[in-house]
């Protein structure tokens, strides 16, 4: 099975082993570290893909087990390190954790702060450059870093700007960096100004307080660190949880997801304040403190916990899964085994809607820079099914009539179905050019459209 977050980036570096450049030949909105990974690990899924996600999560935790280590000794860095890998296994309504621009982000992140903890400034500034290709929201770490590297301040900057000249070279030379610029930053910025949420402030109070309830066992912990060795000598942890909240805060949207970027300094200091609470002697109140930690760390465990035995007892015994997270996943293998059967050697296809799976499942090359509806309709994937709103109509327009100019051989349309004032024959743009197409099959939520023969 495959996830929504991390299918887009799947997908794009299957594109790049394709011949693809990001940005250039293939609509790409994030940074591009995302899909280069995936391309470098061979766009590989199923279990060699989880085997990944486990080895980086793994790596992710080793990074935190030595700084805390470092900062104060041993037992923190295990609690630390056993506290992230919990809360990276039960965080999400997901049975699986895909590893998307903000998880993916997370080992550079800690690393950065951790080296500029010990004092190396230029490889802290390269830790942050490599977080920066992975999500634009690393520029919130580089202000720790500073904090904690002052007269190092130079080389810090040095060593950020390395990784992104080097990336931003390989796009100038393939005359990918000015569609870099349009699709991240100006995309991104129009996606950041219209938050589909109708009350942002209530919205923001309520993700952020059901957060911080789902992560008592963490916050609690660190509460205990903050009363008990508050000092100054850990105001940069302080600094570095606040800049977190306010990375979580841009877009007003409190995805769950984006508070991957506040777990780290919550969690180390949950380290540190869990070996505070086993070091005290025993009262009523460590006993209470102790006991609150331990029923809040059930709470994930309990709610998330069975959907991993429930996946694993579906597999051995052969049988579809039958929950609704998967619903959008299994509709994408159906489509695209119905491709699939059609498709010869060079075929190619777009996907009207936002399934970037399908080209994971057919592993067929994009046949236009435009290979899901969003930048087409101007409506973004997290609305799209219900809204009608262009975040960009003069630009979508024009979009619209770039991909006229192509020749997939497949449409997949996994948006009409759901939303059929987003169908592409409501655009007079697209009209003409959809003649050139016939329905060869269909499934609950798409239809698979085909090139008529010349």
């Amino acid at each position: 099975m495959l996830w929504v977050d991390e299918d887009y980036h799947l997908a794009a570096g299957i594109q790049t082993l394709h011949g693809k450049m990001l940005y250039r030949d293939v609509w790409y909105d994030k940074p591009p570290l995302n899909a280069w990974v995936y391309a470098a690990i061979g766009g590989i899924w199923g279990w060699p893909l989880r085997l990944f996600d486990a080895l980086y999560v793994l790596a992710i935790c080793g990074v935190m087990y030595r700084f805390a280590r470092n900062v104060w000794s041993e037992r923190e860095g295990l609690f630390a390190a056993g506290l992230l890998a919990f809360f990276l296994n039960f965080d999400l309504a997901f049975a699986v954790v895909p590893i998307a621009p903000d998880l993916f982000m997370m080992l550079p992140h800690i690393a950065a702060v951790y080296l500029a903890w010990r004092g190396k400034p230029l490889a802290a500034g390269i830790a942050c450059g490599v977080a920066f290709l992975f999500n634009t929201k690393a520029l919130f770490i580089v202000p720790v870093c500073i904090l904690l590297t002052w007269p190092g301040f130079p080389a810090l900057v040095l060593g950020f700007t390395v990784p992104n000249v080097i990336a931003f070279a390989v796009l100038g030379a393939a005359g990918a960096f000015r569609d870099y610029l349009r699709q991240v930053w100006e995309w991104g910025v129009a996606y950041a100004k219209n938050s589909p949420v109708p009350n942002p402030a209530i919205n923001a109070l309520r993700r952020t307080v059901n957060w911080l309830g789902f992560h008592a066992a963490v916050v609690i912990a660190a509460a205990w660190f903050w009363r008990k060795e508050g000092r100054r000598t850990y105001f940069w942890i302080a600094v570095w949880t606040l800049l977190s909240l306010i990375a979580v805060a841009v877009g007003a949207r409190f995805s769950p997801r984006y508070y991957f970027q506040l777990l780290p300094p919550i969690v180390l200091a949950a380290g540190r304040g869990l070996t505070l609470l086993i070091e005290q002697p025993r009262t009523r109140v460590r006993s209470t403190v102790f006991a609150a930690i331990v029923i809040a760390a059930a709470v994930p465990l309990v709610r998330f916990g069975p959907r991993y035995a429930l996946i694993g007892r579906d597999l051995i015994l052969g049988r579809e899964h039958k929950w609704s997270d998967l619903i959008l996943d299994q509709d994408s293998r159906a489509a695209a085994d119905l491709v699939n059967a059609r498709a010869h050697p060079g075929d190619t296809l777009i996907e009207w809607g936002y399934r970037p799976d399908v080209f994971v499942y057919t592993r067929l090359t994009v046949g236009s820079r435009y290979w899901d509806s969003q930048p087409l309709t101007g409506v973004p994937a997290d609305r799209h099914l219900t809204g009608t709103d262009s975040i960009i109509p003069e630009w979508a327009a024009h979009n619209r009539r770039e991909l006229t100019e192509s020749k997939p051989t497949f449409i997949v349309d996994s948006l009409s179905v759901s939303n059929p004032l987003l169908a592409p024959g409501n655009y007079p743009e697209l009209r003409a050019w959809l003649e050139n197409y016939r329905l060869v099959g269909k499934t609950s939520l798409s239809l698979i459209y085909k090139r008529k023969t010349p």
